[in-house]
Parts: C-alpha cells; sequence; structure tokens
C-alpha cells in the first residue's frame, strides 16, 4: 500500500499535494508550451529556460528533455532536496529562492514557466515584474493558473483542502482573493511590458476520474505515479476557463 500524503504543511510531505497536481499536469503543460513554441518558430535546442514553482522538478525535467538548459525554482528546500534526489542527470540546476525574490540576473531567459505560483502568490505583481525581468526580449513567459470562479473554489478550497477523503494540500494554500481570473492575470502582465497571447482551459477528461484519483491517492491505495493514467487532463483551447488554465505572454515591442 502506498503511504497516505502527509499534510502538514511545516513538513516535506506537504509538497505530496503539489506533486500530485504536477504529475496530473504534466502532460497538457508540455503539450501546451511545445505547441506554442512551434507556432512562434522557437527551437529548444540550446536556450535556457526557467521554471518558477518547480516542486520535485518533474516540469523542469521535461523541458530538459526538450532540449532546454534548465534553472528550476522552488522555495521549499524540501521540495528542492526532492528535486535533486529525482533527477537522473538532466540538464536541469535546482534552485531554491521564491518567486518574489528569485535572485538571478535580469535578461537571461528564453522561457520562463511560473507553474503553481499565480494562484498561490500574496503579491501577483512582483511575481510578474521578476519574471519579466529575467525574460529576454524575445523570449516567452508561459504560466498556468486557477481561474476564481464558483466551481474552482469548490475544488481547490474545500475538495482539496478541507474534506478529508479528498484533502492534498495544507488547509492555508489557497484562498479566494488569489485565485486569478484570467483578465486579472493579463492585467498584471500588462504592467510589466508583456503582452498576453494566449489562454487556453484545461480540464480533466472525467471529473468522476479526477475524484477517484485522489480518493485513492489520499486513502494510500495508490501511488502518486498512478494519478496520471485516472484523471487524463486534456486542453480546451477556445473554451472558457472554468477552474484551471494556461498562457503564454511576450514582451511588448518598443
Amino acid at each position: 500500500m502506498a503511504p497516505i500524503i502527509e499534510l502538514d504543511s511545516r513538513t516535506p510531505g506537504a509538497v505530496d499535494g503539489r506533486h500530485v497536481r504536477a504529475l496530473a499536469f504534466q502532460e497538457v503543460r508540455l503539450e501546451y508550451l511545445t505547441s506554442a513554441l512551434r507556432r512562434l518558430g522557437i527551437d529548444p535546442a540550446e536556450r535556457r529556460a526557467l521554471v518558477i514553482g518547480s516542486g520535485r522538478g518533474l516540469l523542469a525535467r521535461g523541458l530538459a528533455g526538450l532540449g532546454f538548459d534548465v534553472v528550476a525554482l522552488d522555495p521549499s528546500p524540501d521540495a528542492t532536496d526532492l528535486a535533486r534526489r529525482a533527477s537522473h542527470g538532466e540538464a536541469v540546476e535546482y534552485v531554491t529562492a521564491p518567486a518574489e525574490n528569485p535572485g538571478l540576473a535580469g535578461g537571461y531567459f528564453d522561457v520562463v514557466f511560473c507553474t503553481d505560483t499565480f494562484e498561490i502568490a500574496e503579491d501577483l505583481d512582483r511575481v510578474v515584474a521578476h519574471a519579466s525581468r529575467l525574460l529576454r526580449p524575445d523570449g516567452v513567459l508561459f504560466y498556468d493558473t486557477v481561474n476564481r470562479t464558483p466551481v474552482s473554489r469548490l475544488i481547490y478550497l474545500w475538495a482539496f483542502q478541507s474534506l478529508p477523503f479528498t484533502r492534498i494540500m495544507p488547509r492555508d494554500r489557497y484562498t479566494a482573493v488569489r485565485l486569478r481570473t484570467p483578465e486579472e492575470v493579463r492585467a498584471a502582465l500588462a504592467a510589466h511590458g508583456l503582452r498576453n497571447e494566449d489562454v487556453c482551459s484545461f480540464k480533466p477528461k472525467s471529473v468522476l476520474g479526477l475524484v477517484r484519483a485522489i480518493i485513492a491517492r489520499r486513502s494510500g491505495k495508490i501511488t502518486d505515479e498512478a494519478v496520471p493514467a485516472m484523471t487524463g487532463f486534456v486542453l480546451e483551447p477556445g473554451g472558457r476557463p472554468v477552474v484551471t488554465y494556461l498562457g503564454c505572454a511576450r514582451p511588448r515591442e518598443g
């Protein structure tokens, strides 16, 4: 039996809920990014990428697999340690630092991917300010986040944080005010010279499958790695983002 997820935010176990989410979202994150890069004519080879909110490094390793040299940044030293231990020699440098103060040189990255970040940031403006500073003039900022809707509140504030059978996150990780509408994200990006170019909803193929996967993981019947096969998230281009969505932005010319 897989160990039951620990939920005390003071321990490394608090990272587990993020890892379950990262595993479930990995395929759609990479699909969205690679599609956008093809559209923009950007070859990942010999390009630099930064993942903000990297957790255990799953997305960072995925970007390295595409050919990027990657810096994976996360505020949790426990997550950074787990990421290093999961590494298999990929071109990834792991750094512990908050998104609000990454401590990295500006204008260095061709791609910056803010993941699991906008929806928990107390100061979204400061996060975006640093992300835009770190981006090269011809670079691309990617993000995924959680919309603020009645459905997202039900899932993220109640099911993921409060309901005993489905709780996988510390109780204080998400709040309604920190869930971000596309309009709010667009405005924050524009305030720092970034033009939002796309918003793409994504969702599970089956809501029931997602519920079953979370309950099974919470009870220890399956491991983290079994979650993606049970959830099967898919992109929904043109769809209204009821819960989660991806987007990309580029520096405005001039």
